[in-house]
């Protein structure tokens, strides 16, 4: 670092020198050398730093932005503390990890614990005994260093909109007096989405190297669980489509199907009939953004998929177990994958999303609103748009990436001390099709390339070396995406 220091000293003091001189050199040299300097400073700063740079030169407001944005329908409080701490705490010990897609008991919780710490990878769980979960969360609450935020991805995403005072928000969940407390003064809450008492989650967080017995966290993570009826059953959704009349939102941005899994498959398929009710009674004109979450039953995704609540969306955000998950419940391209190994291939990623736009997405032949997906990862985000339909994407790609690390670091700017760049410097854009090799340049990192009337923005993420708080990270992204977008009148 300090030789990188020294070298920018020099070229700046060499710079001032050739200004001096500068009367007595020809212009044509002068401007030669001047330009070499400058050239030498720009390769002596960090990567990081020139990615920082390129992006605040980026990111723009949209012509046409939103005013009022009306947000539902998960909701809770997020209880969160250091997941091996909390085992410890309950006096589970240290054992093989295994996968449940419902924890029953405490020992289902250790195991499924253990998995996920070990590939380093986000997941969320329903934890269906009451009693027990209730006695762990009163532990969890009162665990010293525990800390109690707004939780429930569309709460998260409203309050991430809400720090923009120009915004007005609406959110719609089921809201306890705890949550109440902890939401931005400009989010408003109607009446009839107030409850007495708070749903709370657990949120298991773990750091990069961590270890717990023979686990050892590859990355910083965090694994959620709960106990939560009210936003298992999407109790406030017919309370949300009903209050956006008094509102008048520009936007709805649309989260927690994901939870009705806590559901039996019955009860399940009822509600989400019901749902895509709910939404088709959003009037047209208003844009909708679904916010996807972890999910273990490839029935229900595929029926998310098919059932007509695709169509109904104009816009998706998800990450790259979601993506991976999505593509295996409907056969699509790479759907034979077990599981990512490192980042994420780029050109795996974009044959996917290709897939959800080209198969589910807006055509001339499909009655489909599907125009646009804000996939983002540890190490890059991805936001693919149906050409006609998006404008300001490069700036709401790089405002996404920004948000990355500034949440997870905790910083009101990117501190390039803090970050590194993980993602590949070189990758291809498909493994299907003949594809295109893309090298990149830190002074540009917004990468655009076009695949049959459907156009890809990409930009790596600076990675926080050590991240303060990994919670909520994907929601803040999507908010952040969503309020540097802009919708074309159609």
């Amino acid at each position: 670092m300090w030789q990188r220091s020294v070298c920018v000293g020099l070229l700046a003091l060499a710079l001032g020198y050739l200004c001096l001189l500068g009367p007595e050199l020809p212009h044509s040299a002068l401007r030669h050398l001047s330009a070499s300097l400058l050239g030498g400073l720009r390769r002596a700063r960090s990567l990081e730093g020139r990615m920082v740079a390129a992006w605040q030169a980026a990111i723009v407001r949209p012509a046409r932005g939103w005013a009022r944005v009306a947000v539902g329908v998960n909701a809770c409080v997020d209880v969160v503390l250091s997941g091996v701490k909390l085992l410890e705490a309950l006096g589970l010990e240290p054992g093989d990890g295994k996968n449940h897609a419902v924890l029953n008991s405490r020992q289902d919780l250790k195991e499924a614990f253990a998995h996920f710490m070990e590939k380093g990878a986000a997941a969320e769980r329903f934890f269906s005994n009451a009693e027990s979960f209730h006695h762990i969360a009163r532990i969890a609450s009162e665990y010293p260093g525990a800390q109690l935020y707004v939780g429930g991805n569309a709460a998260l995403i409203g309050q991430k909109l809400a720090t923009n005072p120009d915004l007005k928000i609406l959110l719609c969940g089921p809201v306890g007096p705890k949550l109440h407390e902890l939401l931005d003064d400009n989010v408003v809450v109607p009446p009839e989405s107030m409850q007495e008492r708070d749903e709370f989650h657990l949120i298991l967080e773990y750091q990069a190297g961590e270890e717990w017995g023979q686990v050892r966290a590859p990355n910083a993570n965090r694994f959620i669980f709960s106990h939560d009826l009210s936003n298992g059953a999407l109790n406030m959704l017919e309370v949300f489509v009903s209050s956006l009349d008094e509102f008048q939102p520009d936007l709805v941005v649309l989260s927690g199907l994901h939870m009705m899994e806590g559901q039996s498959k019955e009860m399940r398929q009822r509600r989400l009939m019901e749902a895509v009710a709910s939404i088709s009674d959003i009037p047209t004109h208003i844009p909708i953004h679904l916010e996807l979450a972890s999910m273990t039953d490839q029935d229900f995704m595929s029926n998310i998929m098919h059932q007509q609540v695709f169509p109904l969306v104009n816009s998706i955000g998800l990450n790259e177990q979601e993506l991976l998950f999505l593509t295996q419940s409907a056969s699509g391209p790479h759907a034979s994958l077990a599981s990512w190994s490192g980042v994420p291939d780029v050109g795996v990623v974009s044959d996917i999303l290709f897939w959800i736009l080209k198969e589910h997405g807006k055509t001339t032949e499909r009655a489909s609103d599907l125009t646009r997906i804000h996939f983002h990862t540890l190490a890059y985000h991805i936001l693919v748009t149906v050409d006609g339909y998006w404008g300001n994407q490069v700036a709401a790609v790089a405002a996404g990436a920004r948000a990355a690390g500034t949440q997870a670091c905790a910083t009101e700017t990117i501190d390039t001390s803090k970050v590194f760049l993980k993602a590949p410097l070189e990758f291809v854009t498909s493994q299907i099709e003949a594809p295109s090799k893309i090298s990149l340049n830190p002074d540009e990192p917004v990468v655009h390339w076009h695949r049959e009337g459907i156009s890809f923005h990409f930009t790596p993420v600076l990675v926080c070396k050590d991240p303060v708080r990994t919670v909520g990270l994907g929601d803040a992204i999507s908010a952040e995406g969503l309020l540097y977008s802009e919708v074309y009148p159609q």
